[in-house]
């Protein structure tokens, strides 16, 4: 049974958090502190974060007690799982746990180097293999973590007189490394094909003969929405560049045979690049990155940093993510799909008929728009008391004023669960919609 609400007056404390200074504020005050004393000169942004936490407003760092299911304990309370990315219910899979046990018999826990000094296992080939026969890409390179392959991957191909442009809400890891390999980097409106072409044609115009990359994602994780990709790689072609396509959230999770929104826009075996993570859908840590050219494969392994000066990942986590792929790809994995874009459509379906705003398509991702950071960390609060989980998304998640809270479904939540998150949800956000807006703010540090 789930564990009774705290008592809670929202009539009374909400008035109090307001005046509290706990709902002021964010990041963006606390990113660049000057001072010369780098140990010290963080000391505000301590207090701030200290001060939300205080007033039960600070949903980061906390500790889940088990396994990430959809029924789930949080710091020794129950609830509704919508925090956790395992979209396809196969972290606790009864397969996935035996295959993981028996490679830890096997082979014990570690790879013991890095996969360019003999911390390859049989276990990390076969995966590469079955990568790239997914995707149909023949070249596969694994990083530790889906992180380093987007960062490993920009920074290893990308030279100082090369060009990045990049959607304006891809993965921070993608953007990151944008900017660590290159000055020239321009962000296109997110999804604007148009102003990509604009874009495109501009640096041709200056530059005939210089790289570009172009980088974009298969499903954007706080939006839940997919570029045209079909289109993205004919402008590519178009104007000689090539096309990066991050699928860490969207492949096992959705398309034929769990091939992603490539496999569902008829993309197998054209995009230029693929990189994704093992993260969401394949019950691990680590990443890939998938081409057709062997050369490329050859630049990551010796120019990717994270591949070639970090521990590789080790036989239980290839033998794990293997495993996933065998589910994903076949029979129980469709069943698993349509369970979980059932949950997607009835969630939406839900939250919209209480005249809430969620964006985007049917995903393994809902997100909830609210705005104002205020009230995202008000609804998270009043949540998390009454046994829903989620993540309160804010800059710099996601841009000023545009905090929302992103729910993350899985295969094997029940539609009762649904619905009684939807009837929480929809309470939470009224309330903290309503709710006074912050009296006080902190200072900006100086």
């Amino acid at each position: 049974m789930l564990n009774e609400p705290i008592p809670f007056d929202p009539a009374h404390d909400l008035d109090a958090l307001a005046a509290s200074g706990a709902l002021g504020g964010n990041v963006a005050l606390f990113r660049q502190p000057r001072g010369r004393d780098l140990l010290r000169r963080a000391a505000p942004l301590d207090a701030w974060c200290a001060l939300r936490a205080r007033h039960g407003v600070w949903p980061y760092g906390r500790t889940l007690d088990g396994p990430p299911a959809p029924l789930a304990t949080v710091e020794r309370r129950q609830g509704i799982n919508f925090a956790s990315q395992d979209y396809l219910s196969l972290a606790a899979h009864p397969a996935v746990i035996d295959a993981a046990m028996r490679v830890m018999a096997e082979c014990g826990p570690h790879s013991a180097g890095s996969a360019v000094l003999l911390g390859n296992s049989r276990y990390s080939g076969a995966l590469e293999e079955a990568i790239g026969q997914l995707l149909d890409c023949g070249h596969v390179v694994l990083f530790p973590t889906g992180w380093g392959a987007a960062f490993g991957a920009v920074t290893a191909l990308v030279h100082g007189s090369d060009h990045v442009v990049i959607d304006a809400l891809a993965h921070a890891s993608l953007r990151q490394g944008a900017h660590a390999a290159t000055r020239n980097v321009a962000a296109f409106r997110h999804n604007d094909c148009d102003h990509l072409r604009e874009l495109l044609a501009g640096l041709r115009a200056v530059d005939a003969n210089g790289a570009i990359l172009v980088i974009t994602e298969g499903l954007f994780s706080m939006d839940a929405d997919s570029p045209d990709l079909p289109l993205m790689q004919y402008l590519c072609r178009e104007y000689r560049a090539t096309l990066l396509v991050d699928v860490a959230h969207d492949l096992g999770a959705v398309g034929p045979g769990g091939t992603g929104v490539i496999g569902a826009q008829g993309m197998l075996g054209k995009i230029d690049i693929v990189m994704g993570a093992f993260s969401k859908t394949f019950a691990s840590n680590g990443g890939f990155v998938a081409c057709s050219e062997r050369s490329v494969r050859r630049q990551l392994q010796l120019f990717a940093g994270p591949h070639m000066f970090s521990n590789a990942l080790s036989p239980v986590q290839a033998a794990t993510v293997l495993e996933c792929l065998r589910i994903a790809t076949g029979e129980e994995g469709e069943r698993l799909r349509a369970d979980l874009m059932r949950n997607a459509v009835e969630l939406r379906a839900l939250l919209q008929e209480e005249g809430l705003r969620c964006l985007g398509k049917p995903s393994p991702i809902v997100p909830l728009l609210l705005g104002p950071e205020s009230a995202t960390r008000i609804a998270g609060m009043l949540l998390a008391r009454r046994q829903v989980f989620v993540n309160p998304m804010e800059f710099p998640g996601v841009p000023l004023g545009a905090a929302r809270l992103r729910l993350q479904l899985m295969a094997q939540h029940t539609p009762a669960q649904i619905r009684r998150a939807a009837r929480q949800l929809a309470e939470a956000a009224r309330r903290a919609l309503a709710a006074p807006r912050p009296l006080l703010q902190p200072s900006t540090p100086a």
